[in-house]
This record gives structure tokens, C-alpha cells and sequence, in this order.
């Protein structure tokens, strides 16, 4: 017994036939795709527990905005002290910190990112404020990746292409999109990604589990529930061309403003736990109201998806709609509170897509005949002017809404939208975060090492005395 089973390890679990880093995989895929089904779930708990606790004051004469204030700001005040008490790397969407791990120049203390991110993500998520769970599901499935590779002390190869592994396993159960997962590590980290037929196969892998493990926790159905719609006319293809160059600029604009308004919060903090905590605690209040008071400016925008390519709003509402989210965003996510920016750029792009649709169908009706199309090219046009991951944000859309039928319109505009960001001379957004990252870190060193000679020298004058 012992004979056969040293040869089953030998031919199933050795570096020579690569084998070890497939079945590391599947464990690495089960287990995100796990942590993210309760990740899910936990968020809808939190919100409902959150609501129904405010509405159990309905018979009081206390409006309910009042009563959400408090609630919601203790909870993102929690989340925003965790963060910066215990993993700071844990804000915002962590793809910058991954991004910069598989290059080696940012630690992964998964014993620290997972609990934090997972638990912060609940409350702030939960909070009302308007950030993505896909984010955070892609850091904590390349925390568990590197998890595993600490476990089983594999090389720092292999190690890297386990932690692509969790990352896409993330994406892939966070979206229940496989294929947009596995493209995701290929174009988005494709500059760090270790390309090899193992390591891609990995990825595969990985992301695979975790979907399979997702549907089976939850449903197999599209994320979003939307109409279906066949296939476009080909006249219209140039009016998804002109909505993607639309797209490209409002792409490269929102980069900036990210990392402005990110700077902003700095100068406000100055890295100072008090400060940083108080504006998670300003924030939570704010956006637990507006929950209340407006919930289409609150929240993810996920559920917000469906309703407007319904045609539950008109252009008027649409333009406000689209404004206030834009702001919204940018104030939560620029805030380091645990939380991504997938899904709220999705929203945003799917209002753009529905307000142009719209002017189509009033210029164009015998080749326009729906506007919520154009809706649904938004979502992935301003995915891929951002992020500039066109074919990911292609296959994200088409997977998240079950729309097949549409892959034409979506790579028309995607790939406009990429050529004008690039041609506006705008940057990926995760690599400007992880660049900006980077030089606070070294600026952080560089104070520290002169506050330590500082005080090394005043201890020697003191000796002298």
C-alpha cells in the first residue's frame, strides 16, 4: 500500500510533471470561490440587517435618514479603522497591491488581508457606500493563491502563478464569468503574469473551480438580469465607434480625478489614524442617508443596472443620476475604504450608454430601434477606457448578462474607447494606483530613516551632556 501510494505522489504531485501546481489550483479555486460565495451572501445579510434594524423605527416621528445615520456611520468607521490599524494594503480594490506582489514589490500578509478585507468589505459595502465587492474578491483570491504557496513552500515561480490563480478565481466568482476572470490576469497583469503553459493552465483552472463553486452556492444564472436582445444592426456599428471615443475621454478624465481626489483625502489625513477613521465615520453617515433618501446615488449600482436599461428612467434623470455617481464614486473609492470600483463603473457606464442610446433612437429610430443596447456597450466601454482591458471587458459584459448576441457592439466600443484613451495619452488605472502607491511608500521610508538618524543623533547629544 505504502509502494503504490509513493508512486501516486510521484507521478501526481511532482515538479516534473507540473502536476502540483494544477491540483494547488483546485484548492486555491474552491476555496475563493468559498470565501466569495460568503463574502456575497454576507453583504446582502449586512444591508438587510442594516434596513430592517432602520426600519424597525418606521413608527416613530425620526425620519429613517436619521436613524441610518449613525448605523451606517459606526459601520464604515469600523471598517476604516481595521484597514488602517491592521492591513492598510486592504483599501480600495487591492488589485494594485496583487499587480505589484507578482512583481515582487509588495509584501502579501494574507494572515492580515484576508480577515480584514473580508470583514471590512462587509461593513463598508454594507454601509450604503458606493464600492464593488469584484475588487476585493480578486484580492482575497490571490491572498488565499499565495496562502496555499506558503503552505506547501513552493518556489517563487510557481508562487507567482498561484497568486494569478486566486486573482482570477476572484473575478471569475465575484462575476460568475469565468472566461473574464482567466482574460482578466492574460491583458490586465499580462506585464507581471509569468506566461507559461503551466502557469496558464493554472489560471484556468482556478478560475474555473471557483465558478463551478459559486453556482453551486448560489445560481448559475447572469449576474444581471436584462433583456436579451439579437443582433444589432450593422448601421448602427458606427454609432457604438462614435460611443466609444466618447468613452476614451471620459475614461482618461475619471483617472484623473481618482487620483486627485485620492490626494485630496491624503492632504486631509495625512496618514493620521483619528483623521482617516473620521472620514470613514463622515462618510458612512453621509452615504447610510443617502441609502435612505436616494438609493439610485448610493450602493454598488448592480441593482441600479437592470432598471435603467429597462427604460425606468428618462434622460433628465438619467443626466443627474449619471453626475451624482460619478461624485460618489470618486469619494468612496478614493477614500481607502475597502471596496472596489468594478461594479460603480459599470453603473456609470451604463448610464452613459442608455442617455446615448436614447439621442440615437430620437436621430436614428429605423436603425436604432433600442436604446438599452447602447446601455449594455456602456457597461464594457467605460471598463475598458479605464481599466484599458478591452477584451476582458467584453467577455465581463457578455457573461454578466447572458448577451451573446451582442459581442459585435461590444468590441466596437471597447476597442474605440481604448484607442482614444490612448490617444489622450491616458494610463490604466490600477497602474497609476500602483505607482502611486509606490512612491508614498518610499517617501514614507525616506521620512522614517531621517526620523530615526534624528533621533539617533539627539540621543548621542544627550550622552555627550
Amino acid at each position: 500500500m505504502r509502494y503504490y501510494l509513493s508512486i501516486f505522489i510521484e507521478r501526481f504531485f511532482t515538479r516534473k510533471s507540473s502536476a502540483l501546481l494544477i491540483w494547488l489550483s483546485v484548492i486555491i479555486g474552491t476555496l475563493a470561490g468559498v470565501i466569495t460565495a460568503m463574502f456575497e451572501h454576507g453583504i446582502v445579510w449586512v444591508s438587510e440587517q442594516r434596513l430592517t434594524l432602520i426600519h424597525h423605527y418606521s413608527d416613530t416621528d425620526i425620519p429613517l435618514w436619521v436613524i441610518a445615520i449613525p448605523i451606517s456611520s459606526l459601520m464604515a468607521g469600523v471598517a476604516f479603522y481595521l484597514t488602517h490599524k491592521f492591513a492598510p494594503e486592504a483599501g480600495g480594490s487591492g488589485i494594485p497591491e496583487i499587480e505589484g506582489a507578482m512583481e515582487d514589490m509588495r509584501p502579501v500578509r494574507w494572515k492580515r488581508v484576508l480577515p480584514v478585507k473580508f470583514f471590512g468589505g462587509l461593513l463598508t459595502l454594507g454601509s450604503g457606500m458606493v464600492l464593488g465587492r469584484e475588487g476585493p474578491s480578486v484580492q482575497i483570491g490571490a491572498n488565499v493563491g499565495r496562502m496555499i504557496s506558503d503552505l506547501f513552500k513552493v518556489n517563487k515561480v510557481d508562487g507567482q502563478a498561484l497568486l494569478a490563480a486566486g486573482a482570477a478565481a476572484g473575478l471569475a466568482a465575484a462575476f460568475n464569468a469565468p472566461l473574464a476572470g482567466i482574460m482578466f490576469v492574460i491583458e490586465e497583469m499580462r506585464s507581471q503574469f509569468n506566461y507559461s503553459l503551466t502557469s496558464t493552465k493554472s489560471v484556468f483552472m482556478s478560475a474555473v473551480m471557483a465558478t463551478i463553486v459559486m453556482r453551486s452556492l448560489s445560481s448559475q444564472h447572469a449576474v444581471v438580469d436584462i433583456t436579451h436582445y439579437g443582433h444589432p444592426d450593422l448601421m448602427s456599428l458606427p454609432l457604438y465607434l462614435v460611443l466609444g471615443f466618447c468613452f476614451g475621454a471620459i475614461g482618461v478624465l475619471f483617472n484623473k480625478m481618482v487620483i486627485n481626489t485620492m490626494d485630496m483625502y491624503l492632504a486631509i489625513h495625512n496618514n493620521q489614524r483619528w483623521r482617516f477613521v473620521a472620514i470613514g465615520l463622515f462618510l458612512g453617515a453621509v452615504f447610510g442617508a443617502l441609502s435612505i433618501i436616494e438609493p439610485e446615488f448610493a450602493s454598488s449600482g448592480m441593482a441600479l443596472i437592470p432598471e435603467i436599461e429597462g427604460g425606468h428612467y428618462f434622460a433628465g434623470a438619467l443626466m443627474v443620476i449619471f453626475a451624482v455617481r460619478i461624485i460618489t464614486t470618486l469619494l468612496c473609492f478614493s477614500s481607502g475604504a475597502p471596496g472596489g470600483v468594478f461594479a460603480p463603473i459599470l453603473a456609470i457606464g451604463t448610464l452613459f450608454g442608455m442617455l446615448f442610446g436614447l439621442g440615437c433612437h430620437e436621430l436614428f429610430p429605423e436603425t436604432v430601434t433600442h436604446a438599452g443596447t447602447f446601455a449594455i456597450a456602456g457597461m464594457g466601454g467605460l471598463f475598458a477606457a479605464t481599466v484599458r482591458a478591452p477584451i476582458t471587458g467584453i467577455l465581463l459584459v457578455i457573461e454578466m448578462t447572458s448577451n451573446y448576441s451582442m459581442i459585435l457592439p461590444l468590441i466596437v466600443t471597447c476597442l474605440g474607447a481604448t484607442m482614444v484613451a490612448q490617444s489622450l495619452g491616458g494610463r490604466p488605472i490600477y497602474t497609476q494606483l500602483l505607482e502611486r502607491t509606490m512612491k508614498l511608500s518610499m517617501r514614507n521610508k525616506r521620512q522614517e530613516t531621517i526620523r530615526k538618524a534624528m533621533f539617533r543623533t539627539l540621543n548621542k547629544d544627550k550622552e555627550n551632556l
